[in-house]
């Protein structure tokens, strides 16, 4: 269920970013500057607002920017398909932007002293990590491994929702929603390799263990 409404999310949402990205195509943007762009927005929002305690506001523009992840897709199916370089920059500035945001809360939650919001974060900053990590790794075997409950969006958007309550001083939503990210990216993995490790199985002759 959760996996069908996340598929009409984003259905629903290129629709609205189709006409966009084409429109960015006519006037010459190309997909690789909107990845860019995307990720220097983001650490505008993490470092300059989110590190420093702005937190509605720093949720708000790395939630604005990260959709740029959405954009700079369709940009590219629309032009013809993604190229090798564009999907090793797009996936390379999505680890920027998730290192900036994540590292950004636990900066912040260090001040305030909150130990067990650093350590959620900081769990979160590398499950975050070998979630896409399998995945590459994965594919680079010639496998897949576009299984999960906690895909990138959904991570900032988790995190996102507990800074903007915290910022509207509903504690402790922050802390709250780094654990739950942090065990549902930890879940994520465990899926994820489960998926590659059922795939290998299958492809090992008969006979080998």
């Amino acid at each position: 269920m959760a996996k069908i409404f996340q598929v009409s999310v984003r259905a629903g949402m290129t629709r609205v970013v189709e006409p966009i990205a084409r429109a960015l195509l006519r006037a010459g943007v190309t997909p690789n500057a909107v990845t860019v762009t995307g990720t220097l927005g983001v650490l505008v929002g993490a470092l300059g607002f989110g590190a420093r305690g702005h937190l509605v506001a720093g949720a708000l523009i790395v939630t604005f920017f990260a959709l740029t992840d959405l954009l700079d897709g369709t940009m590219a199916r629309i032009s013809g398909g993604s190229t090798k370089f564009g999907a090793f920059l797009d996936s390379s500035m999505d680890r920027v932007a998730d290192s900036a945001v994540f590292g950004a809360v636990a900066y912040w939650l260090a001040t305030q002293n909150d130990h067990s919001g650093v350590a959620a974060a900081l769990v979160c900053l590398a499950a975050g990590g070998l979630v896409s990590y399998v995945k590459a790794r994965a594919e680079g075997l010639g496998m897949t491994a576009n299984v999960g409950v906690a895909e990138r969006t959904e991570r900032l958007l988790i995190v996102g929702v507990g800074g903007i309550l915290t910022g509207l001083n509903v504690d402790p939503a922050l802390e709250i929603s780094l654990w739950l990210l942090a065990a549902v990216s930890i879940f994520t993995v465990g899926q994820r390799m489960t998926h590659v490790y059922r795939q290998a199985r299958q492809l090992q002759p008969d006979g080998q263990g």
